[in-house]
C-alpha cells in the first residue's frame, strides 16, 4: 500500500505510461457516476493510492481521505449492491513537512522532515463485468439505441393516449377555469 508520496507518484507516473490503465479507470469512474456514489457524503473527494490492479475478473482500485472526511459507508453499501466488495482502513500518509525553520529538516542534510497524517484507504474491487455493462449501456444510450420492448409496454400502458389539453391546463392552474370571470362580465369580450 503507499504510504508516502513517492508511491503515489510512482502510481501515477504508471498509469499515464499505459493507456490501458487510463482506459480501465475512466471505466471504473463511470460505474461509481452511474451508481450515483458521488451523493454520498465526501466521495467526491477521495484520491487514487493504488490501481488499477487487474484481476481475472475484478479490478482493483485503492483511494484515500483526510481522516475527519470519511466517505459516508452507505456509499459503500450502494457498491456492495452490485457485488463490488468495499474495505476501509485506517492509515497514515508519510509526506514532507512544510520548511519555516531549520529544524524541519532532517539532521545533516537538506531534505525536509517527514510527518505521518490520519487518511482512510478505501479499497474498491469491482467486476469487470459490471464495468463492461455500465460502459455498454452508456454507449447505447450515447448512439440513441432504443430497447423496442420499452416502446411497446408504454403504449400497452396508455402511454401514446392523448390527454386532455384543457384537463392538463386546469390540473396546471390549479383547477380554476380562468375565462369564467370574464365571459358575464358588463363590457366583456
Amino acid at each position: 500500500m503507499p504510504a508516502n508520496i513517492k508511491a503515489l507518484l510512482d502510481n501515477t507516473k504508471e498509469i499515464f505510461l499505459t493507456d490501458s490503465a487510463v482506459s480501465t479507470l475512466l471505466d471504473f469512474e463511470r460505474v461509481v457516476d452511474e451508481l450515483d456514489l458521488y451523493t454520498y457524503r465526501h466521495w467526491k473527494q477521495g484520491e487514487l493510492v493504488e490501481g488499477p490492479v487487474y484481476e481475472k475478473y475484478f479490478v482493483k482500485c485503492t483511494f484515500m481521505w483526510p481522516y475527519k472526511k470519511m466517505p459516508d459507508p452507505a456509499g459503500a453499501k450502494r457498491l456492495s449492491e452490485f457485488d463490488c466488495e468495499v474495505n476501509y482502513k485506517r492509515d497514515f500518509f508519510e509526506h514532507p513537512k512544510d520548511v519555516k525553520t531549520p529544524y524541519d529538516y532532517k539532521p545533516g542534510t537538506k531534505v525536509p522532515k517527514l510527518i505521518k497524517t490520519p487518511v482512510w484507504l478505501v479499497e474498491i474491487v469491482m467486476p469487470k463485468k459490471l464495468m463492461s455493462e455500465i460502459q455498454q449501456g452508456a454507449l447505447e444510450l450515447e448512439s440513441g439505441t432504443v430497447d423496442m420492448e420499452d416502446i411497446d409496454q408504454a403504449y400497452q400502458e396508455g402511454g401514446d393516449e392523448p390527454m386532455d389539453q384543457q384537463q392538463n391546463i386546469d390540473n396546471t392552474l390549479g383547477g380554476t377555469d380562468q375565462t369564467q370571470g370574464t365571459q358575464g362580465a358588463p363590457g366583456g369580450l
